[in-house]
């Protein structure tokens, strides 16, 4: 296989500089039809990839915390696109062959599989075999001519065509799969823009729905006639005191051992003097005013950095990595230290590089932040960790995956 797709690289390739400018527009358009089918049965054999190397067991054994962050990696995708992936690629696994089947002949797209398989999953639930085999050669039909959005629309009536005799008894099943589907979707995704801004995007059930608007209408009234503010950005600034009013609360839950809270690193010299940007532990950046006013309502906490910003004076030692020691391991791992994870610094715990039961003290040069997933991993694996020579943390794999194993770190967490 490996043999055959590098000849279709090559073909592919070949294709690359071609001038399409100098095409027919009959040749132009059947140039078109060809990628477009072409793409498609490159898609059925990447899902087919995807379920085996899901099936075995591979991201895990390579240290990620799923098949999805491991594509990630891998193929440099979001990590919702490649959970898409994996997903289709489990359904295309055990649902219908049929719908494998179109795909790899280019009769339907990857989005179009998508549909026809929730839809056929439904019909095959409520109706039995017989309708779920008949359902996919009629949304295959459609698909030659409708789009994924109006495809999914029309299958919802699907029963009419398959199995009038339950369709109206089906409807409520098919309603009840739509929410299934509506939970199984929901995702909040928060992308840091270059200039530290924040980007949210996400689904939302119609519970959760329900609950933000509930919470956030109220606040989005303008404040006056003054008020020249849009209507999104009422919302935004709502979201920010929905945010706050809740930080004021103390019924949060703990993070890594401290309570709820904003950290925000600067120069002490800098905030008195009205110049110095802060840092959040989110790694996003604060203006100098907005530091300031932050610190009027805050506790400072001393840290003295050194030149390769490692902090050098947070306090005395103790068994559990908690208060001023983990803030000081926040500063410097900036999230989950292993390789190719994104997991901000709330989400983990403070590990014992030499285990404390061992003899190994509590200290920053004893100390590196991991998420629940890679602390498991590293427990109970042969990968191993240590400090580098600026103090900064490096994971060693084990041979069986890098034969030279040569230091790995992470790069998703921005240091200065």
């Amino acid at each position: 296989m490996v043999e055959e797709l590098a000849q279709a690289d090559d073909a592919v390739a070949a294709c690359v500089d071609d001038a399409a400018w100098a095409l027919a527009e009959a040749e132009l358009i059947a140039a078109l039809d060809a990628a477009h089918r072409l793409e498609q049965r490159l898609s059925a054999v990447k899902l087919a990839l995807v379920r085996e190397i899901d099936g075995r067991g591979t991201a895990r054994a390579q240290g990620a915390s799923s098949t999805a962050v491991w594509l990630r990696e891998r193929l440099h995708l979001t990590v919702p696109a490649a959970r898409r992936l994996v997903d289709l690629a489990a359904a295309l696994d055990t649902g219908n062959p049929g719908i494998r089947a179109a795909l790899a002949n280019g009769d339907i797209t990857i989005d179009q599989a998508r549909v026809i398989g929730d839809t056929v999953a439904t019909v095959h639930t409520t109706a039995g075999t017989e309708a779920a085999d008949k359902a996919v050669g009629v949304l295959v039909e459609w698909a030659g001519q409708f789009d994924p959005t109006l495809l999914r629309k029309l299958g919802t009536r699907i029963l009419d065509h398959v199995a009038p005799d339950i369709a109206d008894a089906a409807a409520k099943a098919a309603l009840e799969a739509e929410a299934a589907r509506a939970t199984r979707d929901r995702h909040l995704t928060l992308s840091t823009l270059t200039d530290g801004r924040l980007r949210l995007t996400g689904i939302l059930d119609t519970e959760t729905a329900g609950l933000l608007r509930a919470a956030i209408d109220p606040l989005t009234a303008p404040s006056g006639p003054d008020d020249q503010r849009t209507a999104a950005q009422r919302r935004h600034d709502a979201l920010a005191d929905l945010c706050r009013l809740t930080l004021r609360t103390t019924d949060l839950p703990e993070h890594g051992g401290d309570p709820a809270q904003i950290v925000i690193t600067t120069s002490y010299d800098e905030l008195t003097r009205h110049l110095g940007a802060g840092t959040l532990d989110t790694d996003l950046h604060l203006t100098p005013d907005t530091v300031r006013r932050l610190a009027c309502d805050a506790a400072i906490l001393p840290a003295v950095l050194g030149s390769t910003s490692q902090p050098l004076d947070l306090g005395r030692q103790r068994r559990l990595i908690t208060g001023p020691l983990r803030r000081a391991l926040v500063l410097r791992d900036r999230g989950c230290a292993f390789p190719g994870c994104d997991r901000p610094p709330r989400w983990c715990d403070a590990h014992h590089i030499h285990h404390w039961a061992d003899g190994g003290t509590t200290s920053l040069a004893n100390a590196v932040l991991l998420c629940g997933h890679h602390h498991r991993h590293l427990h109970h694996n042969d990968w191993t960790v240590q400090l580098s020579g600026d103090g900064h943390p490096e994971f060693i794999p084990p041979a069986w995956l890098d034969p030279d194993q040569l230091p790995r770190r992470n790069h998703y967490h921005r240091r200065t």
